[in-house]
């Protein structure tokens, strides 16, 4: 049971730090591309993509180092440990891109907001778009953003490990 144990601990840090490599290099190229803050469909398809890939091979790896075994349950602890992993090293990333790399990402944020909410809503009042937009302002703070992108990283890697365990899943055998 003890190789267990540290086998989802060594997957979880491999296969996380590789997500968040990866995670990491999509964000840079966005960067150099000039595509960071509006974030066009392709983009989000590649970090789904990515994300996925690596998670299921985790769960793949753990399974082989399980005797080719998995439960549900194993695919749930280990996906999610992957992605807790990647998800921490991204908010560090984040961190450094927003105060380091590029600085005015919150304020270029913010007024491509603003631009698209008067795009899609020609007819708000300026108290309604100051409104929204103070509130927008509110959960671009570092710490929201952090919490945020935990969660979010762990709901995805949730979605992702249930399906994949569900498709991978072969419990051992019962002894009486």
């Amino acid at each position: 049971m003890e190789t267990q144990t540290t086998s989802l601990k060594k997957i979880a840090l491999n296969y996380g730090v590789l997500l968040a490599l990866l995670s990491i290099v999509l964000q840079v190229i966005s960067y150099v591309l000039d595509v960071h803050i509006d974030r066009p469909w392709w983009l989000t398809v590649l970090q789904l993509i990515i994300s996925v890939g690596v998670i299921v091979y985790g769960i793949k790896a753990f399974k082989i180092s399980n005797e080719n075994y998995l439960t549900l349950g194993q695919a749930l602890k280990t996906g999610l440990a992957i992605s807790l992993v990647a998800g921490i090293i991204a908010v560090v990333f984040n961190y450094i891109f927003m105060n380091y790399i590029d600085p005015d990402f919150v304020q270029k944020t913010l007024d491509f907001s603003r631009e698209q909410m008067l795009v899609k809503n020609p007819e708000m009042t300026q108290e309604q778009i100051d409104m929204a937009m103070n509130m927008s302002a509110k959960f671009m703070s570092p710490m929201i953003m952090s919490a945020f992108a935990i969660i979010a990283t762990l709901f995805f890697g949730f979605i992702i490990s249930l399906f994949a365990g569900l498709v991978m899943k072969k419990n051992p055998p019962q002894h009486l």
